[in-house]
Order: C-alpha cells, then structure tokens, then sequence
C-alpha cells in the first residue's frame, strides 16, 4: 500500500489553463527498503507556451521522452520503495544535467557568468535546456529569454533535485546505506560498439564509481536471468544524477538503467507495445530481486574497506 502521489514543490508549468505540478513522490505508506527509484525523463505534460516557442508537432517534440518509464517502475512502491517522477518534459528542462549547462545560442541575451557554455552536452544540443531532440531536431523557433530559461532552472530543477537529495538522505539515515536507481529508456537502435547484437538493457555505474561492483554484477544477473540482454556502461554509463549521488564508499550507491524502447513502445506512434505489461512484470521481479540481495548479502562494510 502506498499514500496519495504527493505532488512536488515549485512553480508549475502551465498546461492549458491548468497547472499541474512538476513532479511528483510517490512514496509507500511505510518505507521499508533502502531504494530510491527516480525517472526524470519520462515527463508528458507539455506547457502550451512551449508548444507554442517550439518548431516542432506535437509527436515530434515527443522524441526525447522516455517513454512511460515511471509506469514500468510504478510497481516499487508498493515494494516498500518511493519512486519521484517528473511531470515535465525533457525536451523542456533536462534535470539529468548541471543545473546551468546552457547554449548562449539560444538566449537572447548573455548568460551568467558561472553558467557552463563548454562542455560536450552543450556543443551536442542536450543541455539543462536542451536545444534539440533526438535525431537532432532543433526544438526552437527562435531564441527565448535568459530570465525563462533561468526560470526554469530555479522554479523546477533546483526543486526537484533538492526532494532527490532529501529522499536519498532520509533513506541513509533510517537503513545505513541508499540506493538510488535511476531510470531511463533508450532508443531501439541503439548498439554496442564491440558488438552487433542490440541490447536490451544497460547498467551504468560510472565504471564502478557510483556504485559498489557486487550491485551492478548482481543486476546485471538478475537481469540476464529474465531473459535479457544486458551490457554494462556502454555506450551509457551514467549521466549527472548517478555521478552526482553515487559514494559507494559513504554508502550511497547509484546505479543507471537504460531500457530498450523496442521491447514496449512504438517509436513511430509511442503507444505502448504488447510487450509493456511483461516487460513491467519483469522489472517488478527485478526490483524484487536486488531488494532481497541487498537486504541479505550486501554489505557496505567491504566496499568501505576496498
């Protein structure tokens, strides 16, 4: 059993003429695992005002999402876990980044001083506020004002990141340890460069620094046990929220989790597949599984000493 979806603070992207708020925690009425579960890219409510900034159709702008995800891991809170999910599209603020890696291409005027212009997710279009979407479509008609894409970063990132942060914190305090499961889709043609085989999922763990080895071998075994095929950091090894919140050796652990749109979704029309209710079970089976093994065999005592 779990309590009403709490929605999250912070202004609300207008919808209509309704707001609606940002994110949302759903927490169980007792939490009694030491697991976060987060899906920041899997926001569908569209502010009119930025369909409106946007060049792109409706579908189109769509491209970015990842697709349903915190539906296929709604079931965890009902294990004991809290699950925060975005509301808000990527396409509209990515808060899977630093909160001030912006493109001054795309503002009509000059950005603060400390924002960060250089780094490769801004060359690439995929900032804080992203300048494409997949298949690099430009999302933009024209630039947008520096005081809205500051807006965004102060009234909904800055939020969301600060309810992460108290969930992660709480759930270290009251089990010892935390971890954090970052949830996330990708497209169906992605492959291994190693490799012609696509696969089905991915775990990131930075390389083993956001998270204990024992964590992501055990996921990656459960995993592969159901059925799939799942490679380890390539080519997603983890993007700002699992290198951000991953101290293994203070007990916070975080681990990324890429999902193969093709195994549920249609990437033409993004309506759900025959596949979503197995795939939904399975990663149920999944959660389930590192639960127990965290519960029973995993230690933070020997992470701490290697």
């Amino acid at each position: 059993m779990r309590e009403a979806e709490r929605p999250g603070t912070g202004r609300s992207p207008d919808v209509g003429a309704q707001a609606v708020a940002p994110f949302e925690i759903r927490r169980p009425l007792q939490q009694t695992e030491s697991f976060v579960f987060n899906s920041p890219h899997s926001g569908r409510i569209y502010p009119e005002l930025f369909l409106s900034m946007s060049r792109l159709d409706r579908l189109a702008i769509r491209r970015s999402e990842d697709h349903y995800v915190d539906e296929l891991f709604a079931g965890v809170v009902q294990m004991g876990a809290p699950l925060l999910a975005a509301q808000f599209p990527r396409a509209w603020l990515d808060v899977n980044r630093e909160p001030y890696e912006l493109d001054p291409r795309m503002f009509d005027g000059p950005l603060p001083a400390f924002a960060n212009i250089g780094s490769m997710r801004v060359a690439g279009g995929l900032g804080t506020i992203p300048r494409l979407v997949a298949e690099n479509m430009d999302i933009y008609r024209g630039r947008m004002s520096v005081e809205e894409g500051l807006s965004r970063i102060e009234s909904v990132y800055r939020p969301y990141h600060a309810n992460l942060r108290r969930l992660i914190a709480q759930t270290h305090v009251q089990f010892g340890k935390a971890i954090l499961i970052d949830c996330h889709s990708m497209p169906a043609n992605v492959r291994v460069a190693s490799g012609s085989r696509r696969p089905d999922i991915i775990i990131g763990d930075r390389y083993g620094a956001s998270a204990a080895h024992d964590l992501s071998r055990a996921a990656v075994s459960f995993l592969s046990e159901l059925g799939y095929h799942v490679v380890r950091n390539k080519p997603y090894a983890g993007g700002f929220i699992t290198e951000h919140y991953g101290r293994p050796g203070r007990g916070l652990h975080a681990l990324q989790i890429e999902i193969n749109r093709g195994l549920y979704v249609d990437e033409k029309s993004l309506e759900k597949t025959s596949g979503f209710d197995l795939l939904k079970a399975d990663l149920g089976e999944f959660a389930g599984q590192m639960m127990a093994y965290v519960r029973e065999e995993f230690s933070d005592d020997r992470v701490a000493a290697e």
